[in-house]
Formats: structure tokens, sequence, C-alpha cells
């Protein structure tokens, strides 16, 4: 006992004497001889303790390091109190902490898709009335800094894999039908018990009419049941890879084999339709799309469309990109649970936006009632075995249209061992084939209708005319528009008697308005007089 307290006392004693510096370095310290004692008469509870650690010191680099920091937070407290007394004496924040250093700016150029989500949700139509035809204007986009960088991609509709996700999900919504039935698309055949004949008959048509399929393929008779085991439980872009081609052929792979009457045919695969007006919601991104280049056009007839159109950095009702007139086709592919009604729902607000650019088309040179129940556009989803496929037609109600779709075949190619796997590949054939030629035909006999020489310049003395329109962005587009226009109009020196266009009405681009029959008072602006 005695030897335990007094080994205890002294060790602890002698590690406090350890800390003070050495006095000699020659002579022995009482601690080393302290601790040779010690090793001989240690006792077994003395073993079981832990060691006793020794305390530390700051080295000299920490106090210096702690210096900056120290000073740092004094600097930082002196800064704060300069704000706050800033604030106090001109009721405003410094000027530079609202600059955008490099990195905030890279942020907001990189996520300038959500300026452009509130772009599309506050894009208003305009129709103008020139010599008793109604044409709807094509929207100018606003530049804005959010969009410098990614120029080049406004024009090409291309976009990352994030930015698609992100602009198809609202499509994964259920109650999106019917958003889209509000503003006048339905998902549904328009009467169950009253489908007409000639679209039983002409859909009929298109899936009976045999074609000639690929011999070497995936879907080979020795090959379909191992295709179908490998793209089982796998992600999009391996069925894209893989099999839709197999489901849709590609129109600029068939013009390429021969089919040069697919020439004017332009298709697109995940692009952006950066040159449409949205029905609800953002703009159409499709697994694969198809349309009508310029070429399929003369000279003349683009000429006289062109004003619609207006330039790459315009929206339009008649186009899908700026490269893209017209489309008619869409295809999505979608995987896991209820993907199919996903990819339905993409393709019916895709192909409401391209049957609606013929309708508009036609309402401009007072043919619409020709559209009514007339198949002007077709789409197709699928995924790993199944199929469905609709077109889609407009119901003219007099000014009102609306858009319904018709189910053409749904089925599962990989049953009763591949009996109708090429069923929809023959399909888009006979519509490459044979609807294709007509539905061109149908455009460019309206197309050439249109007045050669249209101009949307508003002159001096024409008259401003705007329906009253429900909703936020309706109203907001129509001050906007109404604004910009009276400075144009004040702007201009052109004569009074002069023929100008009538602005009729401003209105979301929602597709059951009501053409032309509510208008506000007239108002003419002021002239500005200039001296002479």
């Amino acid at each position: 006992m005695y030897l335990h307290r007094s080994s205890c006392h002294v060790s602890i004693a002698d590690q406090i004497k350890a800390l003070q510096p050495p006095q000699s370095l020659n002579k022995p310290s009482k601690l080393h001889q302290k601790r040779k004692r010690e090793a001989g008469h240690s006792s077994p509870q003395n073993q079981d303790r832990p060691p006793l650690k020794r305390l530390r010191t700051s080295p000299p680099s920490c106090k210096a390091e702690g210096e900056p920091q120290k000073k740092a937070e004094r600097d930082t407290s002196k800064n704060n109190a300069d704000l706050v007394k800033t604030w106090v004496q001109t009721n405003k924040w410094p000027s530079q902490y609202f600059q955008q250093d490099s990195q905030a700016r890279e942020d907001f150029e990189h996520d300038s898709w959500l300026g452009e989500q509130m772009e599309e949700s506050n894009q208003v139509v305009q129709y103008v009335e020139i010599n008793g035809g109604r044409y709807p204007r094509p929207i100018r986009k606003i530049p804005t800094s959010l969009r410098r960088k990614q120029s080049d991609s406004s024009l090409t509709g291309s976009s990352d894999q994030k930015k698609r996700e992100s602009k198809s999900a609202q499509y994964r919504d259920t109650r999106y039908t019917t958003l889209l039935a509000a503003k006048g698309s339905y998902m549904r055949e328009f009467d169950d018990d009253d489908v007409p004949k000639k679209i039983k008959d002409s859909c009929q048509k298109l899936l009976e009419r045999d074609q000639i399929v690929p011999r070497d393929s995936l879907f080979r008779d020795d090959l379909f049941k191992k295709t179908c085991r490998k793209i089982e439980d796998r992600n999009e872009a391996l069925i894209i890879q893989d099999v839709t081609r197999l489901i849709v052929p590609s129109a600029q792979n068939l013009a390429i084999y021969g089919a040069t009457h697919l020439d004017h045919l332009i298709e697109c695969a995940n692009e952006g339709w950066t040159g449409s007006i949205p029905v609800e919601g953002p703009r159409p991104q499709p697994d694969y799309s198809v349309g009508f280049r310029r070429s399929a056009f003369t000279d003349e007839q683009l000429n006289r469309l062109d004003p619609l159109i207006g330039t790459v950095y315009d929206t339009s009702f008649f186009v899908a990109t700026y490269r893209i007139f017209f489309p008619f086709l869409t295809c999505e592919v979608k995987c896991g649970a209820a993907a199919l009604d996903i990819a339905d729902r993409q393709n019916a607000h895709s192909m409401t936006i391209a049957a609606r650019a013929v309708v508009e088309l036609y309402r401009a040179v007072h043919r619409e009632k020709e559209l009514h129940r007339e198949i002007l556009a077709f789409s197709i989803s699928h995924d790993h075995r199944a199929v469905r496929i609709y077109g889609h037609y407009p119901i003219i109600n007099g000014d009102k249209t609306t858009f319904y779709r018709h189910p053409i075949h749904e089925f599962s190619f990989t049953a009763l061992e591949g009996k109708d796997k090429w069923t929809a590949y023959k399909f888009t054939k006979n519509v490459y084939d044979v609807w294709m030629p007509t539905h061109l035909k149908r455009i460019c006999s309206a197309i050439d209708q249109l007045p050669p020489d249209l101009n949307f310049e508003v002159s001096q003395g024409s008259e401003l005319q705007y329906t009253e329109a429900t909703g936020l962005s309706q109203e907001l587009g129509g001050l906007l528009s109404e604004q910009s226009h009276v400075e144009s109009v004040a702007q201009t020196s052109q004569d009074d008697s002069e023929l100008a266009p009538t602005v009729l009405q401003t209105v979301t681009p929602d597709t059951t308005v009501s053409h032309g029959k509510e208008r506000a008072a007239l108002k003419r602006p002021k002239r500005k007089h200039t001296a002479k």
C-alpha cells in the first residue's frame, strides 16, 4: 500500500516537473531515476490502470495560425456593423452584395430551363385581321441573360438528360389529363358509339397494307426471343437503341435506302420543340418525331408562310423546331409501372400541337370545316413488349375547336411467338407512303391561298382591338402586347388612309378559344403630331 501511494504521488509530481525546461542537459533528470525504481516495484493494481497522458502545449505554429483567424473575426464583426450602419443611414444595402460572382452566374445559366418554363407559361398569341383574313402572329422571344450560353441549343433543341427529365415531370402526374382537357384536348374518342366510317376505314387500311420488312435484324425469327429477353427490365435508352427503329422505322434512313418520296421529311430524336407554342405545360421533347422540311414547299409557298412563322428565334403554331414544319408523327418510349400512360400523355400534347397547326392554317383561309373529324397526326407509345397506336383529329364546331384521339391498335409484339412484331413497323411505313403525301397536298393547298404579301406591321391609323381573356397570363399578355403596339403606332409616320392590319384578340394558346366573337370596344391611339 505504501509503495503504491508513493509511486503514484511521485509519478504525478515528476510529470509536472517534466513540463518545465531542464536546467542542464548533462545532468540526469530525477524523473528518469524515479522511473527506473518504479520499473521493478510496479504492482498488479497499478498495471491495470491506463497510462496517464501528458499535457500538451500549443506549438508556436498554432499560435501563428490563430492570429489571422481572430483578425478575420474582428473584421467580419466590423463589416457587419458597417452593413447595419449603411442600411440605417441610406435604407439600402451596399450594391456589391447584389453582384453575381462567376459561380452564381454559371449556376443561373446552367439552370436557364427555369426561365424557359416561366416564358412558356406566359406566352400569348395575337391574331391580326388583314383584308378579311385572320392570322396568328408568331411570338417574339424576349432575350434574357439566362440563356446567353444556350443560344445555340435553343436553335437545335438539344438538351441534357436532366433537363429532359425535368420537362417530363408534369406528364407523370395523372392530373395532367384533366389540365389538357381544360385546354380542349381529350385523350379519348369524341363519341365512342359514333366513330366515323372514314376514320375506321383509313386506319384499317394503314394497318393491313403489306410492307417489306428488314431481313436481317434483331426481330429475325431465330433472334426474336433472345432479343426480348435481353431488353426486359432495361432502361429507355437501351430499348430505343435496340427496338424502337423496328417499331417505328426512320423516315430519313428509308430515304437513304431509296425511298426518294421521303426526301422532304425530317426527323428528330429527343429534341425539344423549341419553335412550338405549348398547349399545357412545357414544350414537347419526343423520343422520335417526323415532320416536313423547308424543301417540301416551293419558294412561293414559303414566302406566303414565312410571316406566320417568323424568324428562327420566334415561336409559332406551324413549326416544331426551326427545321421541322407541320409535324405529324411522334413516338415515346417508356419503362416501368404505368410507363405507357406517361408516354400517352406526352404524345397527346405533341399531337394536339401538330393537329392545331393544320387547323389554324385552314382557319386563316376559311376552310376549317374541311378538317372536321379528319386524322391529322399519329402517335405511337411502346415499352419492351407493348405498343399503342393512336390517330388524332379535331372537332370543328363553328369558331370552337377541340381535339380527340382514336385508338387504332394496342398489342404485345412479344405475344404469340412474335406474330405482331412487324405490325407497328408496317403501319408507320404506310403512314409515310400512303397517308403523308395526301396530308402534304392538303397543307400546300391551304398555303397557296394565303396572301402573298402578309404584313403584320401596324400603321399610324390602325385600330387596336382586344377581347377579354381569362387568366392572369392572358391579362398580362394583353397589357404587354397593347403597350408594345401603342408604342409602335406612336413611332410610325405612315398616312392615315393606308390600309392597316387590325389586331382582333390576344389569347393564350387554348385550343378551345372562340375566334372573333367577343370584341372589346375599338380604340384609336392618339396621333403624334410633329412640326412640319
